[in-house]
């Protein structure tokens, strides 16, 4: 088979599919736009390359044939063209899908291209549209170390929060295993978490009370503009408002791990060190 490429190695979920590749026995190769800062366990091979750049991917492909990618930007027809001569066969593609918005809304089109792109490519796909990630509660972490306190919009808000871990290893089981291909699975937590929830979670976690204030859409704004580009902002004040929240639960992570999602809680205690 080759080692597996994975792009986005040193992310929440990437890291996550590195860690379950090698556990499973398998020759991984991590793409970085920075090899010498990467942070990634023994024996996986680190490689150099940019999506800004698709023909960079090359030196990292030599040998492969299947990648884990995660739709980072760039060029998306041009980057799974470069995939399609290199010889990739069989690919996961973490990237985002809301059909409830136009092809051309600005947050959705290049999510659209990519997604076309990677489905007329000949190649053996599997598209993972996961939903709120856990992980995004860590933008909380600086608060609760300094201040035990939870500053957000919408605490009344009610997701399914789903475990970066369980994203990864659906997207293993469909790189090593086969029956997976033309699949878009859409993988969430088992259970809605409502804000004020997490937010207590997590105080149970390290081990005394957070407190949640919330924010004004406007405040949000504020607070989230050094931490996300403002399309990505005002889609999060967007379905926050939406009522009922997104507490819908895929039953996909179920159905091809053979096991329910992992939990907020759950979550909470292993992240606990981040927020103590």
């Amino acid at each position: 088979m080759g080692p597996i490429l994975v792009t986005g190695a040193t992310g929440t979920v990437g890291g996550s599919v590195v860690r379950q590749l090698l556990a499973a026995g398998v020759e991984v190769r991590a793409l970085t736009r920075d090899p010498a800062g990467a942070r990634l366990p023994v024996g996986v091979e680190v490689v150099g390359g940019t999506f800004a750049e698709p023909s960079s991917l090359l030196p990292a492909l030599r040998g492969v044939t299947r990648v884990h990618l995660v739709s980072m930007g760039g060029d998306g027809p041009e980057i799974v063209d470069v995939l399609v001569r290199a010889g990739v066969e069989r690919l996961t593609h973490l990237g985002h899908d809301d059909p409830s918005r136009a092809d051309d809304d600005p947050f959705e089109a290049w999510h659209r291209v990519f997604r076309k792109a990677i489905e007329d490519s000949g190649m053996a796909w599997t598209h993972l549209f996961p939903g709120e990630f856990m992980a995004n509660t860590r933008e909380w972490a600086a608060s609760v170390r300094a201040e035990s306190v939870v500053r957000a919009p919408f605490g009344g808000w009610s997701t399914a929060l789903v475990h970066e871990d369980d994203i990864a290893a659906m997207a293993v089981r469909a790189l090593l295993e086969d029956g997976h291909a033309g699949r878009a699975y859409q993988p969430t937590g088992p259970e809605p978490v409502v804000r004020r929830d997490a937010v207590r979670l997590i105080g149970e976690a390290v081990g005394r009370p957070v407190r949640f204030e919330e924010l004004t859409p406007e405040q949000a704004r504020e607070q989230w503009r050094d931490l996300y580009p403002p399309e990505v902002a005002e889609w999060f004040l967007e379905i926050g408002a939406r009522a009922g929240g997104m507490d819908w639960v895929s039953p996909d992570v179920e159905a091809v791990l053979g096991r329910p999602g992992l939990t907020f809680r759950q979550w909470a205690l292993d992240h606990a060190a981040e927020f103590a």
